[in-house]
């Protein structure tokens, strides 16, 4: 979407003070745990880009609260299976020898947005240490969530995404939807699948060195996000209006990780 574009989907600009009222009309509360997934494109136009977003998001939950973002750095995946697109093979091992060791304080996003790109270089903001799926936090409690993220299973238990839930946590989609709402990998890892498993090779630092470190995951899948989604919302309470041009949701994340669980058994 190109600037023009996003001018002619708002009256006005979205500015930090617009964007946090509307949060608060949404919803979003002083001293909440609230996990985003968003889009700078679906707001419209908006004075400061995704910096502006990221102070409303701050200013919304204060510091009372707590701010999480997904920042995963999917190219330290295994090259060998990328598909949109893929790499010539004789580049794998390339990419495998050359790329640079992952680290928290610098590596960029990819693929998320601008929005989580902007809050993992923010002050106060700290990122956990896995070198595909980290997570990005601010506030009361962003220490504790982004702790001790373990290199195997990374969406799973030990994860940002299970501290989120264990504090009772909320999930706002700013102009996403489900087919990115990483909660639903926690409901993964939590029902009785026969999930398989994977392991990557991933190099990150170990005191200031260069080493290679394996990470095994479960092989999930985002096929049929939407349509958990859309059983979910069928059935539970959940809050949707207007953030700048986006259409936003906001829930509560243990009811949508619970209801998954169940649903995933059932129907995958």
């Amino acid at each position: 979407m190109g600037e023009a574009d996003a001018i002619d989907r708002v009256q006005e600009p979205c500015t930090i003070s617009s964007l946090t009222e509307e949060l608060r009309d949404l919803g979003v509360e002083p001293g909440q745990t609230l996990l985003v997934h968003s889009s700078l494109s679906s707001l419209g136009w908006v004075a400061g880009d995704a910096q502006a977003v990221v102070e409303a998001l701050q200013n919304a939950v204060t510091p009372d609260g707590t701010l999480v973002m997904p920042t995963h750095t999917s190219q330290y995946t295994d090259p060998s299976v990328w598909s949109n697109p893929p790499v010539p093979s004789d580049w794998v091992e390339t990419i495998r020898t050359e790329r640079p060791a992952f680290r928290p304080a610098a590596t960029p996003t990819r693929g998320m947005g601008a929005i989580p790109e902007c809050f993992r270089t923010y002050p106060g903001v700290v990122r956990s240490s896995h070198p595909i799926y980290s997570f990005a936090a601010w506030g009361s409690a962003a220490d504790e969530i982004v702790a001790d993220h373990p290199f195997d299973y990374g969406l799973g238990e030990e994860s940002p995404l299970a501290s989120v839930y264990e504090r009772d946590g909320d999930v706002l989609m700013l102009g996403t939807d489900y087919s990115t709402n990483t909660s639903l990998h926690l409901a993964e890892y939590r029902a009785d699948l026969d999930l398989g498993t994977s392991t990557t090779t991933v190099p990150v630092l170990e005191d200031g060195e260069r080493v290679l470190r394996d990470t095994e995951e479960l092989e999930t899948s985002t096929d049929d996000f939407p349509e958990v989604g859309a059983a979910f919302e069928a059935q539970h309470d959940y809050r949707e209006g207007a953030v700048g041009a986006a259409t936003a949701t906001l829930l509560e994340q243990p009811a949508l990780v619970d209801f998954a669980t169940e649903w995933f058994e059932t129907n995958r």
